[in-house]
């Protein structure tokens, strides 16, 4: 997935510094805006066709007819999908909060202070309504696919939902709410396994890994985090941390960590010496890599959006999980891609606090002063060769017996002769996972246009 148009309108706009670039009678500034959508257009063929691309987001207001027209003839014209995003708002308090939590950190507004962007965003609204012409899905639009957004969530309107692709994004839009909240994510205290240097299993705390439940629970009582809700999965060394705190929380399954198959309660080394190919191929490519009998990264990112989907909608959560969980959380919130999701660190006994603003996420970093091991594996310099070997991510699943009956068993994703789209490994974000994956039939790919108050 990839936004177009907004950087390169952003250029144009902080020549004017004001709101007269989007007044309709500004017939240069028109010219402009007109210009910088059409070698956007020409950026999202290019992205389709020759990238790889799969979803391009084209990010304008888009408010009028002409418009929208223009994009539906340009997707004609290239055999793509449209589909179209309007957010409707009409409530004044609403339009307030927003300009102050999402436009006060706009890269259109750089150096400007929240009373100026105020008035001045609220001018540009003006400026829009002389031409809006809003999405008609009873009569002029009812052919085109598309939702309505009213006042941030409060209600949807959808029209015409016309493949897999289109109603992951209606649902991925009516799971995502704006408000301001924090995100609490740290990994179970030290457990024996990890002191032994194992994977995966279902091992109790060591010591040290219970010195820092309590030094968690010191931490939410220091930060005075009594409306916290407090996730775990099912395995003991997460429930152990968490009950030390002293306060209700849930068990989630699809939290447990990453199966690592018949490697499960393994050492790397050993994993080197049994299944040294295996070893070597995990290497070639971690994030795509399965297990035999258990799961990749690619595996776990699917599985764990229906968690991505709740953290969206909560308010303060903290998420005691696990190392593998915990970088696939990180790479959603944190927009890292394939390629480096796998490496992120996270080490034991280290919280992080995740607080999504407009265009990112605020991360703070609180070290708890608690040893343990360091489990983390870097990034290897050198890939081996399995000549002959065949792709992991196109290995049968077995039927090995798990480490604990709450771990998650998934579906294979590929049977062994079937062809593998290179593309999936693009975008390991939530859920764009699934945008990028979509079932045999959906092959066009596809443009989603928003429709909103700025350009």
């Amino acid at each position: 997935t990839k936004y177009l148009l907004s950087p390169t309108v952003r250029k144009a706009v902080r020549a004017y510094k004001s709101y007269d670039f989007f007044k309709h009678d500004n017939e240069e500034a028109m010219k402009i805006r007109k210009q910088c959508a059409l070698v956007a257009l020409q950026d999202v063929k290019a992205y389709l066709n020759d990238e790889g691309g799969q979803i391009a987001v084209f990010d304008a207001t888009n408010t009028t007819r002409e418009r929208r027209e223009l994009i539906l003839n340009f997707a004609n014209d290239n055999a793509y999908k449209v589909f179209f995003v309007e957010s409707l708002c009409d409530d004044p308090d609403v339009i307030a909060e927003n300009i102050m939590e999402v436009k006060v950190s706009s890269p259109d507004y750089p150096e400007s202070g929240s009373d100026s962007v105020m008035e001045d965003f609220l001018k540009r609204i003006e400026c829009y309504k002389v031409t809006y012409q809003p999405l008609d899905p009873d009569d002029h639009d009812k052919n085109l696919s598309l939702i309505q957004v009213i006042n941030v969530g409060r209600r949807f309107l959808v029209n015409r939902v016309q493949d897999y692709i289109q109603s992951k994004i209606v649902y991925y839009l009516m799971n995502i709410h704006v408000h301001s909240h924090s995100i609490y994510i740290c990994r179970h205290g030290e457990s024996l396994h990890n002191v032994e240097g194992l994977l995966g299993g279902d091992s109790e705390l060591s010591e040290r890994g219970k010195q820092f439940a309590a030094a968690l629970r010191g931490f939410i009582e220091e930060h005075k985090l009594s409306d916290l809700k407090v996730w775990t999965s099912q395995l003991r060394r997460t429930i152990q941390t968490a009950e030390e705190l002293g306060v209700h929380y849930e068990q989630w399954k699809i939290l447990n960590e990453i199966d690592a198959g018949v490697c499960e309660e393994m050492s790397y080394k050993m994993i080197e010496e049994k299944y040294p190919k295996e070893f070597v191929m995990r290497d070639q490519n971690k994030y795509l890599y399965r297990y035999p009998g258990g799961e990749s990264y690619q595996d776990l990112v699917q599985r764990l959006e229906p968690v991505i989907m709740e953290l969206e909608r909560q308010g303060n959560v903290l998420v005691i999980c696990h190392q593998a969980v915990m970088r696939c959380l990180l790479a959603y919130f944190l927009d890292k891609g394939a390629d480096d999701l796998p490496y992120l660190k996270c080490p034991l006994h280290t919280v992080l606090k995740l607080t999504p603003v407009a265009y990112g996420c605020n991360v703070d970093k609180f070290d708890l002063g608690v040893e343990a091991v360091n489990t983390h594996r870097d990034r290897p310099l050198t890939k081996g060769r399995t000549d002959g070997m065949p792709p992991p991510f196109l290995r049968r699943n077995s039927f090995t017996p798990l480490s604990s009956q709450d771990q998650i068993k998934r579906p294979r994703l590929y049977s062994v002769g079937s062809q593998f789209n290179a593309r999936t490994s693009h975008a390991p974000v939530l859920p764009s996972m699934h945008f990028s994956e979509a079932p045999e039939g959906v092959d066009s790919p596809q443009i989603k246009v928003s429709v909103n108050t700025e350009e």
